[in-house]
């Protein structure tokens, strides 16, 4: 799991280039929630609006996601608490006035 990229994925990079190549401009990897240790992808400040880039295996993707067979309660109770911690961040940055925008990786990173 360490090795596991937490930001700057290949799918963030090609969002990134492709917003960029268009002139929009952006910051990364900022914390944007006072008393939140947690991180967006990508943030347009002056417009406050977010894009959290979700994979559809650690985010379970309600098209895509799958469940592995090999300890699958370990899996699942993890999954759970990810999915759980991605609606509670977007719930308080829609409360702190903020868009939020989920785009689902269906590449693999």
């Amino acid at each position: 799991m360490q090795l596991q990229r937490t930001f700057d994925t290949k799918p963030e990079l090609a969002l990134r280039r492709e917003l960029w190549r268009r002139g929009r401009r952006y910051r990364v990897n900022l914390g944007v929630l006072p008393d939140s240790r947690r991180r967006q992808d990508v943030v347009f400040t002056r417009a406050r609006i977010v894009v959290d880039v979700r994979s559809c295996f650690f985010h379970r993707c309600p098209l895509h996601g799958t469940m592995p067979k090999a300890h699958g309660d370990r899996w699942a109770d993890k999954l759970a608490k990810n999915v759980a911690r991605d609606a509670d961040t977007e719930h308080r940055l829609r409360e702190a006035g903020w868009e939020v925008l989920v785009v689902w990786n269906t590449m693999t990173q």
